[in-house]
């Protein structure tokens, strides 16, 4: 029987990766947890790989290899498939987020990226990179506005965020800047493209002040939660207990925030203040 084919990257995804991991492992008769074992991995793990929901790390993909003895398939295909235009600490996370059926997202200082403008992202990337070429700084937004086209569905994923209430107040960019990213948010709210809600400075204390959190769930695979600090982030999927916390930390957020009508609201309040800052 033929072996798996070399996969072109740039028009086969990491779901076809893992189809053919799939494949090779039932040919090998193994189950997702016996070919984990050796990896000190779960099969779980091993089953978001196959889904295409985690991307396949080089390490990996070497010992895949010798246990499936698919004569250095994986590990050609994973070089190939490792170039990505986002940070390394956030690309498999930006590639999650591609597949996923439902986003939930407690953002304490940044509008998500998924809900930023071209203005908006450029005077986080400008602000963060203060001495990028004009290059780099268009590259970066490029990229982060790629990644709102999941949105381009009208119903799925499902966008379910949190926004601090200092996400509002900080000036990112200026007044004028501030408004129309405000405005985009409520424009997708009014739409009922997705979920929004603001936790008041009022709220006090809570569960997610370390930092963001984001919470990714699967039609076909485990769900994943992502934790991004400066410059870090890892997503976490095992044990099942951890993502489960996470979720009771949304779910307590959620509790404490504005309700949704309440949110657009003050959002689009702050979006008007911010305009009359820009007028003579």
């Amino acid at each position: 029987m033929p072996g798996p084919k070399d996969l072109d990257p740039s028009s086969s995804p990491r779901a076809m990766i893992g189809a053919e991991l799939r494949y090779a492992r039932e040919n090998a008769g193994l189950s997702q947890a016996e070919l984990g074992e050796p990896l000190f991995v779960s099969g779980s793990f091993i089953g978001q790989l196959e889904a295409g929901t985690r991307r396949l790390h080089l390490e990996y993909a070497v010992q895949i290899d010798e246990i499936l003895n698919t004569k250095g398939f994986f590990e050609r295909n994973c070089r190939a498939l490792a170039r990505s235009k986002y940070p390394d600490h956030f690309a498999e996370a930006a590639e999650a987020e591609a597949v996923a059926s439902a986003i939930r997202e407690y953002a304490p200082l940044l509008i998500p990226g998924l809900l930023q403008t071209a203005a908006y992202a450029r005077a986080v990337f400008r602000g963060g990179r203060p001495t990028a070429t004009a290059e780099v700084i268009d590259e970066l937004v490029s990229a982060r506005l790629d990644r709102a086209h999941v949105l381009d569905d009208p119903t799925t994923p499902l966008l379910w965020a949190v926004l601090d209430e200092a996400v509002l107040r900080r000036k990112v960019g200026g007044a004028s800047v501030m408004a129309a990213a405000l405005g985009h948010i409520a424009d997708l709210a009014r739409r009922h493209r997705i979920i929004i809600q603001v936790l008041p400075f009022g709220a006090g204390a809570h569960m997610a002040m370390g930092g963001s959190l984001k919470l990714m769930a699967f039609e076909d695979a485990p769900p994943l939660a992502y934790l991004e600090g400066l410059g870090t982030g890892r997503l976490e999927d095992y044990p099942p207990i951890t993502v489960t916390a996470h979720e009771l930390t949304f779910d307590l957020l959620v509790a404490s925030a504005l309700s949704p009508s309440q949110s657009l609201a003050l959002i689009e309040s702050v979006a008007e203040d911010y305009s009359h800052e820009e007028q003579p």
